[in-house]
C-alpha cells in the first residue's frame, strides 16, 4: 500500500510562491502516475496537474498554466508542485494522488494541506 504526505501549504499573499511536496513510501516505486488535486469551500474537486513516471508527459488545468510547475525525483519518491504569481482563487486544501495505470480513478491519496492566498 502506497502512503502519500504532503507538506508546504501555508498562508502567503497575493502575488507569492510556495512549493507543495508529496513524498510516496510503501514500496520502493512511486505510482506511474502523480497528480496535484485542490479543493475549496463549496466547490468540487479538480485535478490541478499531473505527470508521468518519466515526467515526459505533463498536465495543467487551464487556470494554474503559465504558474504551477510539477515535478518528480523519483529517487526520492516525491514530486512538487511549484505554485508561483499565486491568486486568491488558488486557495484551497492541495491534495496529492497516485495511480499506477494511465486511466482511471487514482488509487493512493494524501490528506491535503492548506494553500491560503490574501490579498
Amino acid at each position: 500500500q502506497v502512503q502519500l504526505v504532503e507538506s508546504g501549504g501555508g498562508s502567503v499573499h497575493t502575488g507569492d510562491s510556495l512549493r507543495l511536496s508529496c513524498a510516496a513510501s510503501g514500496r520502493t516505486f512511486s505510482p506511474y502516475i502523480m497528480g496535484w488535486f485542490r479543493q475549496a469551500p463549496g466547490k468540487e474537486r479538480e485535478l490541478v496537474a499531473a505527470i508521468n513516471r518519466s515526467g515526459v508527459i505533463t498536465y495543467y488545468a487551464d487556470s494554474v498554466k503559465g504558474r504551477f510547475t510539477i515535478s518528480r525525483d523519483n529517487a526520492k519518491n516525491t514530486v512538487y508542485l511549484q505554485m508561483n504569481s499565486l491568486k486568491s482563487e488558488d486557495t484551497a486544501v492541495y491534495y496529492c494522488a497516485g495511480k499506477d495505470r494511465t486511466s482511471g480513478e487514482y488509487d493512493y491519496w494524501g490528506l491535503g494541506t492548506q494553500v491560503t492566498v490574501s490579498s
